[in-house]
């Protein structure tokens, strides 16, 4: 939307004071052409932006004019940056309210000729994230987490674990990851040497303890995700692997989307398909989405379940219709 990028450029050239026109483009994903139309905008609406050309030229603001972008303090810009990348912090939350106060500080540094664009996108637009049919997941020491890692501090955590067993851990947090709506800290772990992953849902008690530590300078949190999603998925595949076939139609193609598909053979107006299934019993279940639409050729003993299946169905209906 060109009222944020507006709002971007702001930002920007007042906290780096002077920036090349095709800078502010590659940094805002948008074309040159469009940021001097944005320029332009914001010289109409009275905001005294100066344009030079040259090697030490670029995009900056009339010596002594501020847009007060600067009385946003630094939890204001990482609550703005955290709702930039989607993340949710709770209106209720202390994360919440600084995320509400700082959009209003934003708010209020725009010429008058933009307020009447908030009010409306504000009326006209609303966001929803909370999933259909479930609650959001209760992160109850988000705000905590989210202070050590900015702050670089220790902590001592709760841990519970799926079988319900808990235990303390000392940890230097290294990061936050979030994942769809789930959120994950990536901490060194004291106890156990190394450097763990802890799902943020599952931390019942979050305290901030004494004691510096230093994040290896070679540490990259994207970079670690990576690699741990990656040896996860290999996990996977290998503890969990079941291969079926199935033959179908081309017309029936998009239940190959359902399905984690390794091998495709064209015959003809057919497809045989080899999927992953990850186990029996899952198979089990997966095949009743999809064996009206394709046919189960291997193993023999699934081939059979479907058969099973397609009795027991048909068996029940022929009793109703009598």
């Amino acid at each position: 939307m060109r009222l944020h990028r507006l709002i971007a450029i702001l930002i920007l050239i007042e906290s780096r004071g002077r920036m090349k026109a095709k800078d502010l483009a590659f940094a805002l994903e948008t074309s040159t052409r469009s940021i001097y139309r944005d320029i332009d905008i914001l010289a109409e609406a009275g905001i005294p932006i100066v344009t030079t050309t040259g090697p030490s030229g670029g995009v900056y603001l009339m010596e002594g004019y501020t847009v007060n972008l600067k009385q946003l303090n630094g939890e204001d810009v990482v609550n703005l940056y955290l709702t930039g990348m989607g993340i949710y912090t709770g209106d209720q939350t202390e994360s919440g309210m600084q995320l509400k106060n700082a959009l209003l500080k934003l708010e209020k540094t725009l010429p008058d000729s933009y307020q009447s664009d908030i009010q409306k996108a504000k009326r006209r637009f609303y966001y929803d994230d909370t999933p259909w049919w479930t609650e959001r997941i209760v992160i109850p020491c988000l705000e905590a987490l989210r202070i050590a890692v900015w702050r670089t501090q220790k902590l001592l955590i709760q841990y519970s674990k799926v079988n319900g067993d808990s235990s303390m851990r000392r940890l230097h947090p290294y990061g936050l990851v979030v994942k769809k709506a789930d959120w994950y800290l990536i901490a060194y772990c004291e106890a156990a040497q190394e450097i763990r992953t802890f799902n943020c849902a599952r931390i019942v008690k979050a305290e901030l303890i004494e004691g510096d530590f230093e994040i290896p300078p070679d540490f990259s949190l994207e970079n670690h995700w990576n690699l741990q999603d990656t040896l996860f998925k290999q996990v996977c595949k290998e503890d969990e692997y079941y291969p079926v076939i199935i033959k179908l139609s081309k017309d029936n193609a998009e239940v190959l989307q359902r399905v984690e598909v390794i091998q495709s053979i064209q015959e003809e107006t057919q497809l045989q398909v080899t999927i992953n299934m990850y186990s029996y019993e899952a198979a089990c279940l997966g095949i009743m989405d999809i064996i009206g639409q394709a046919e189960i050729i291997e193993p023999e003993i699934l081939r059979q379940y479907a058969k099973s299946q397609i009795n027991r169905i048909q068996d029940l209906y022929t009793k109703i219709c009598l």
